[in-house]
């Protein structure tokens, strides 16, 4: 997929109703088979996953929600945006697509997504990918913090938000020529006075007693850690926790891949993630 404009078109949109509220999620959907969804997290939106998706979906059916408050999705400051409600938005659009029983990919916020699903109904999910994701109370980093501080939509306007997310990939993903079109579609979103408020309140909506007050053990469905080995913003110690947690885990380490595996080490993690899925 070359251009967020390319992903942002072929979307489709479901209505779903999350603690009372009527939202909208944009969601990417291809292939047939067994449903895997993907789940990305914060600061980033679905159009992530636009170069992992594609060879899942040549054998499965592949479905690639915004979350609440990002992407294309519902962004209208009214409603809360926790990984609590992410959650309960990936069961309502499950139930939309009368999906059943399916496979979990998370990352970074999106891995704290996937394993509250996973956790809190194990029957549920029969395999889990977390990649470089948060989980007990690992998170969340001063950047977050700090961006989720309620003056930040009030002393920064589109343009400061857009230098600040473009340091901030730019200052930890792996090279020195990272894809262009990644940086554009993770920094559309937030291209606009909605869009700030918006990614202020996701971030302030983070809440680490809604990993710390999950089990991980009780996690049934066979799972592969697969993780950038540099990471800063999610160290590796996260995965071989979770790996002494869940019973059935794989753990793989991608060196030379920080929190943005998948694009440091785009052709391995494709590989790795279509050899569990496949």
């Amino acid at each position: 997929m070359s251009t967020y404009a390319d992903w942002k078109s072929q979307q489709d949109h479901a209505a779903v109703t999350v603690d009372g509220h009527t939202l909208d999620v944009a969601y990417y959907d291809a292939g047939e088979g067994d449903p895997v969804v993907f789940v990305h997290g914060i600061p980033t939106n679905s159009f992530l996953w636009r170069d992992v998706v594609e060879p899942i979906a040549a054998q499965r059916r592949v479905i690639v929600p915004d979350m609440l408050g990002y992407g294309n999705s519902s962004m209208a400051d009214t409603f809360d945006r926790s990984i609590r409600i992410q959650e309960q938005m990936v069961r309502e659009l499950v139930s939309a697509l009368d999906l059943g029983t399916v496979s979990l990919v998370g990352h970074d916020l999106g891995g704290g997504v996937a394993l509250r699903y996973a956790s809190n109904t194990p029957e549920l999910v029969d395999q889990l990918v977390i990649s470089n994701g948060v989980a007990y109370d690992s998170w969340p980093i001063e950047t977050i913090t700090q961006l989720g501080l309620p003056e930040t939509a009030r002393e920064n306007d589109v343009e400061d938000i857009q230098q600040l997310l473009e340091k901030m990939f730019r200052n930890t993903l792996v090279g020195d020529d990272p894809d262009e079109a990644f940086l554009e579609g993770m920094k559309a979103p937030w291209a606009s006075d909605e869009g700030v408020t918006s990614l202020v309140r996701d971030a302030i909506a983070t809440n680490t007693n809604h990993t710390t007050e999950i089990d991980p053990g009780s996690i049934t469905a066979e799972t592969l850690l697969l993780w950038g080995a540099d990471d800063e913003f999610q160290p590796i110690a996260t995965a071989h926790r979770l790996e002494d947690d869940i019973e059935d885990t794989t753990l793989s380490g991608l060196d030379d891949a920080t929190h943005w595996v998948m694009e440091d080490r785009p052709e391995r993690y494709r590989e790795e993630l279509a050899d569990f899925l496949t």
